[in-house]
């Protein structure tokens, strides 16, 4: 049951990227004003407000600017002209093996990652264990996490995200970690803290099945814009259907 606290605001948000022939000339651009390249208006004026407890699918093709989206409401990158406000933790399943140190065993690197989310001390103490088992790691918590396989990483990128008591939850096609079982067991979690701590939840899917069975609300985009925003069911429909 969502509040009528909005929590994630946007207004007039366009987003513009540069496009460059290589990496080369990308770098030389920063010295040199004249490299050519084209623009790609990633978001294109969009509004929406969602609030708090909402869980809100995102459909889209690729490039339709649904990550672009999520990555404004972390504060990964900044929109090129309009307004964003986001009020709340944000925890964010968008690249589970990132931010990681190869170098720093496991239980350092949660260290880390938590301290960059703003929590103290204490509160990290508190969670280790509850993110430890949740990984479902074990002894491996202990040894540098270039031994750790990309499932390993992926399983305590997600255990960290999941029990950090976030406020907004922001999921990007992350819910397939691991085997079906460890599967289950994130979506069992991710139900629980949305029911169970009215969490706001954004989830950028092309499985329209399982955000069916998180959302109540969905949002399709096209070419940067928002074509629709309503009921999770006529959502999927609409994308499902591909004609819009």
């Amino acid at each position: 049951m969502s509040s009528d606290k909005v929590v994630v605001r946007f207004r007039g948000v366009r987003k513009l990227y540069k496009l460059f022939a290589s990496d080369k000339k990308r770098l030389l651009a920063v010295f040199l004003p004249h490299i050519p390249y084209s623009e790609k208006w990633a978001v294109d004026g969009i509004d929406f407000e969602i609030r708090q407890g909402e869980s809100v699918a995102i459909f889209g093709v690729n490039g339709a600017g649904k990550s672009t989206v999520l990555k404004m409401v972390t504060g990964v990158t900044y929109p090129t002209e309009g307004d964003i406000f986001v009020d709340g933790r944000v925890s964010a399943l968008l690249e589970l093996t990132a931010g990681f140190d190869s170098e720093l065993t496991g239980r350092e690197n949660v260290v880390l990652k938590c301290q960059l989310m703003g929590m103290r001390d204490e509160e990290i103490a508190a969670k280790m264990q509850d993110i430890i088992d949740f990984a479902e790691i074990g002894e491996y918590i202990d040894q540098p996490t270039r031994t750790f396989s990309s499932g390993m990483l992926a399983r305590l990128g997600f255990g960290i995200s999941v029990t950090t008591d976030p406020e907004i939850f922001i999921v990007d096609e992350a819910l397939s970690v691991g085997d079906s079982r460890f599967q289950a067991k994130c979506v069992r979690k991710v139900r629980e803290i949305i029911e169970r701590d009215q969490v706001t939840l954004l989830f950028v899917t092309h499985a329209t099945e399982t955000a069916a069975r998180f959302c109540e609300r969905g949002i399709v985009m096209k070419d940067g814009r928002i074509v629709f925003d309503g009921a999770i069911s006529d959502a999927v429909a609409l994308y499902e259907g591909g004609g819009y």
